[in-house]
């Protein structure tokens, strides 16, 4: 692979959620397995700090932007192994998969409809819904390593936990995925039932990271930040959402300091009036990484 493959100075902005970010110092498009170890390599190679990026739903770049390679997942593949086996690309849409698996009778992921994430960045956050998460549908994980080493991972060899993955802890790619669905009459029902419970309780059609705050064991974040009547409050352009607390939602003009500043202060306020501490699970994306 060769320097020029890479594009520069691409506006992070445009490729997450949130509509908040710089320019990258590097940017390349990981269409197949083959390009995603090419590209690792390479930033190992050149000793560049590399991020890998899905649909940039649960992503806070910084305003500056990021000094190293953002490498693009977008190997978007599916196909049905057999019946209720379907091995899917890291970067095809997890929502997508839940909506179309459930149409043809699978259940298992119902929950993924209304998720605006990859697959890969799902199985790397072990995202959950309607108390399901990513993980309990996993066979195996396709993994591209820090050395650009493809492997298998299968799930017995993978510890996950709420909102965690063993992913989380070191550089490498998640690449594809095996999932195993059972056969359900009402999946398909299940599947609109929580679309539209999103649409009514979420905001839909903002800028926004879905929930910013992980779910203490007493209560929900959203519900606990509600109580405390931070519901409207606003830094900059970034504002709690007035539909669902847990929610902090760009109203268009937000930085990356705007919504780090509202984010410690929602914390602060719910400390102080309730004793919890509430814990981000959006990926703040410094300008300058320490690490590959």
């Amino acid at each position: 692979m060769k320097e020029e493959s890479f594009k520069e100075n691409v506006v992070l902005s445009n490729y997450c959620t949130l509509g908040i970010g710089g320019p990258a110092r590097y940017f390349f498009e990981a269409r197949h397995v083959a390009q995603m170890q090419q590209a690792i390599v390479w930033c190992q190679t050149h000793t560049i700090p590399y991020f890998i990026l899905g649909k940039g739903s649960n992503c806070l770049f910084d305003d500056k932007g990021f000094n190293g390679a953002v490498i693009h997942n977008k190997i978007d593949d599916i196909k049905q192994l057999s019946p209720g086996i379907f091995h899917v690309g890291a970067g095809y849409s997890f929502a997508l998969l839940g909506t179309q698996s459930a149409r043809k009778g699978w259940g298992g992921l119902e929950f993924a409809s209304g998720i605006p994430a990859s697959v890969g960045g799902a199985i790397y956050m072990n995202a959950g819904a309607n108390g399901n998460e990513t993980c309990s549908t996993l066979a195996s994980v396709d993994f591209v390593d820090d050395e650009g080493i493809f492997k298998v991972i299968p799930i017995h060899e993978l510890k996950f936990s709420y909102r965690q993955s063993p992913f989380q802890t070191h550089g490498g790619a998640i690449v594809g995925a095996t999932f195993v669905l059972t056969k359900k009459e009402d999946a398909r029902k299940q599947q609109i039932e929580i679309v539209n419970k999103r649409k009514q309780t979420q905001p839909y059609g903002v800028m926004s990271a879905g929930c910013i705050f992980l779910n203490p064991s007493t209560a929900t974040a959203g519900a606990i930040i509600d109580q405390c009547g931070l519901k409207g409050l606003k830094v900059g352009g970034a504002e709690v959402s007035h539909l669902h607390a847990n929610f902090l939602v760009n109203s268009g003009n937000a930085t990356c300091e705007d919504m780090k500043t509202l984010i410690a202060i929602v914390k602060e306020k719910v400390k102080e009036m309730t004793g919890i501490d509430l814990h981000s699970e959006v990926r703040r994306v410094p300008f300058q990484k320490d690490w590959i």
